[in-house]
């Protein structure tokens, strides 16, 4: 049963140096086209695949709150249109510090939006310039305050360490900085070198000067260290909230749930399938406007490969896999299907098998990547 969506908006007024997202320059595009694609691409999904009350939606981007305030209304009106919610669902904006009006806030709020997430990055404005972020660390004081102001109580920061030229005192300061904010959630990811990025390209010609391994590790350290001392519970590898404000949205992922996946570039989990759509503009419309689907890759998820994705997805959570549980979901065992997998990366001390839980250690939070990929193709 599907219980979430998520929604692409590929637009930005500017593209930052470290991302790959699926995104177009917002000038000259043709938004309010897309925003009518989108509308439509919903319709024709939900014929195909009705949809339950919904316990999330996220709409993500690009820069969703580059669209001006109309654009904003009629993107709202389209998912109450089509998109039923429970009771006490979220649903999530993401947001760049210092894009929203007060108009802009009270629009979204006003829409049903119930949860914001900044890209924040950093609060080094030397860093934030570097990395081609537009906005500054006020920027980022000034749009929370604004959001509290127009009714938001649940607000959630992204941040990136490993950055160029950051040391562990600065990624400390940001740290600082950003629990003051009086919040409830914090996302930190290490930065990622991916290519046809400016920072790939700077990377290929030796001049991106990224702290390093070592270095990358100690930040994860006192990532985890500072929110466990602020009272932020760390409920999966890179996010931390406070007991009862974890991203339900993201935990559908982890939890290897189905979703919807609207917009260009967007992928779905529905129905046994995972399904990519176009990411161009024009060849994700053109299929709408014909009465189709503008997904170009469809992909059936045989058992094994549903077995190998409950395990380096669940075990993202810090909690992580209920044995009992995958049973339950697959009538297999896990510790028999992978018991040379498991075993291994138990004698390496990166996870533990506790009671009803195969869990990583927190030495294999460091390794997650290595972890992760022991399950993958095994089966």
């Amino acid at each position: 049963m599907v219980k979430a969506a998520y929604i692409h908006i590929p637009f930005c007024e500017h593209i930052c140096h470290y991302c790959d997202f699926n995104k177009v320059f917002l000038k000259g595009q043709p938004v309010d086209e897309y925003l009518d694609a989108l509308e439509e691409e919903i319709r024709l999904t939900l014929e195909k695949h009705p949809a339950e009350p919904l316990h999330s939606i996220f709409v993500g981007g690009g820069t969703p709150t580059s669209l001006s305030e109309k654009q904003l209304q009629r993107l709202l009106f389209s998912i109450k249109k089509y998109l039923p919610l429970e009771q006490d669902a979220e649903f999530t904006f993401e947001a760049n510090p210092g894009d929203l009006s007060d108009e802009k806030f009270r629009v979204l709020f006003g829409g049903g939006v119930n949860r914001l997430s900044f890209g924040v990055q950093t609060f080094d404005n030397q860093l934030l310039k570097a990395i081609g972020r537009t906005h500054r660390a006020k920027d980022v004081l000034t749009s929370i305050e604004k959001a509290k102001k127009v009714g938001f109580e649940n607000i959630s920061v992204d941040l990136i360490y490993s950055l160029p030229n950051q040391t562990l005192e600065g990624f400390k300061e940001t740290l600082q900085t950003a629990l003051s904010l009086d919040i409830q959630h914090y996302s930190g990811y290490s930065l990622i070198i991916e290519p046809k990025t400016v920072f790939y390209n700077q990377m290929r010609k030796g001049k991106l000067p990224v702290p390093g391994e070592d270095a990358e590790a100690e930040m994860y350290s006192l990532l985890m260290e500072q929110m466990q001392l602020a009272g932020f519970q760390q409920y999966e590898i890179s996010n931390f909230a406070i007991p009862g404000y974890e991203s339900k949205h993201n935990l559908t992922y982890w939890n290897n749930e189905e979703y919807y996946g609207f917009g260009a570039g967007s992928h779905s989990y529905v129905a046994g399938e995972r399904i990519a759509n176009h990411g161009p503009l024009k060849k994700y419309m053109d299929p709408i406007w014909n009465g189709t689907l503008p997904s170009h890759n469809i992909h059936k998820v045989e058992n094994n490969e549903k077995w190998e994705e409950e395990m380096f997805l669940g075990l993202r959570k810090i909690e992580g896999i209920s044995v009992d549980h995958f049973i339950q979901k697959f009538g297999v065992d896990p510790l028999s299907l992978f018991k040379e997998e498991i075993d291994s990366l138990q004698s390496r001390d990166l996870i533990i098998l506790q009671d009803d839980k195969i869990a990583l250690t927190k030495k294999g939070r460091f390794l997650g990547n290595e972890v992760f990929q022991s399950f993958i193709g095994v089966i």
